[in-house]
């Protein structure tokens, strides 16, 4: 087993002053040394236009420019180098696994995944400029990959394939944008309708008036919404873009499937999820779908819970006394994950194995 740990990162201020401060914590990490490890042996095969990439972000009213601004500075970095490794868009996809449960008044999501992509960082950010306070789970720095804003809206979202990219954001900035952009899933909904998609993924929403999930399949070909309770790595309304393996994504989805009657508290549905003898929990860390977290959001309460690894009581957050002004004392979340692969953002990543 070994013992992990994500660092739980607080600020208040604009995206500029945030990303600086992101920067300069940044400079000398794991995180940043693995990432200039791995150009080594995957060779960018694309060129990211900065002005496009700029306009594309002014263009949905988003101050996440000025964060990506802040990291160049507080990095020493030139912006080319920046929106390569944080600029969210048009970036390479990898392929990963998750499964997302949506009960009467929560929302639960395994982030399954490859260690060495793991950020290590929960985020809580209250801006001063512009968009909603935000809680959640890093990816590539300046996205999220689940997480909740101060309006009660959830996000998670699942990966479905890699074929035939489009010219637009990848899932984490997407997750960002809707979180700090929108007030409710009706907003999302149609920001997701509104936006560029890089490649194809399920988003599930969730907030305070939901009776269901809404679940929005998008993909650079077209997007399609419909409602639900459960969602695992296949498409069910535009199909043809699944891939052409679905076994353990029917089976994930069969076993949460059997469980919406049983109307599970957030704590039941968690343990579901989080047990690593529920057939939910994944140790499938080589093939880049291992559970390295499980995360749950409590819109009415504004509530956050976290746990790495399986087996574990989670963390819990009161987002809405954050919100209110109110810093947590927490200064890491730990537990422990069955792999020996090392993790990005606390050790040596050796890109050249697996």
């Amino acid at each position: 087993m070994k013992q992990i740990y994500s660092d739980i990162i607080q600020f208040r201020g604009s995206h500029y002053q945030f990303g600086y401060m992101q920067g300069k914590q940044l400079k000398d990490s794991y995180l940043v040394h693995n990432r200039n490890r791995q150009w080594k042996v995957r060779i960018p095969r694309f060129r990211i236009d900065m002005e496009e990439t700029k306009a594309i972000f002014q263009q949905f009213d988003s101050a996440v420019w000025e964060e990506l601004e802040g990291l160049r500075d507080g990095l020493d970095w030139p912006m080319e180098r920046v929106l390569l490794e944080f600029g969210g868009y048009r970036l390479q996809l990898q392929r990963s696994g998750c499964s997302i449960f949506v009960g009467k008044d929560y929302m639960i999501r395994n982030y399954d995944y490859h260690p060495k992509t793991y950020d290590g960082r929960y985020v809580i950010y209250q801006p001063t400029d512009k968009g909603y306070a935000t809680i959640g789970v890093s990816q590539r720095v300046t996205g999220r990959c689940d997480g909740m804003n101060e309006k009660g809206l959830a996000l998670g979202y699942t990966f479905i394939n890699r074929k035939r990219p489009g010219a637009g954001f990848v899932c984490h900035m997407v997750g960002r944008l809707i979180l700090e952009l929108c007030a409710n899933v009706e907003e999302a909904v149609t920001l997701l309708k509104e936006m560029p998609h890089r490649g194809s993924f399920s988003y599930v929403l969730f907030d305070a008036n939901s009776d269901v999930a809404t679940i929005v399949e998008t993909s650079p070909r077209g997007i399609e919404v419909r409602q639900g309770n459960t969602c695992t790595n296949h498409f069910e309304i535009m199909n043809k873009e699944n891939k052409h393996h679905l076994v353990d994504s029917n089976k994930r989805l069969t076993v949460m499937n059997n469980q919406i009657d049983a109307e599970l508290t957030g704590e039941k549905a968690f343990r579901m999820l989080n047990d690593s003898n529920q057939d939910l929990f994944s140790k499938q860390y080589r093939n880049w779908a291992g559970t390295i977290h499980t995360s749950a959001y409590f819109p009415n309460e504004l509530a956050a819970w976290m746990a790495l690894g399986g087996d574990t009581q989670p963390t819990v957050f009161d987002f809405e006394e954050w919100v209110g002004g109110k810093d947590f004392e927490m200064k890491q979340i730990k537990g422990e994950i069955d792999t020996d692969i090392p993790f990005l953002h606390m050790e040596r990543a050796d890109w050249f194995m697996n």
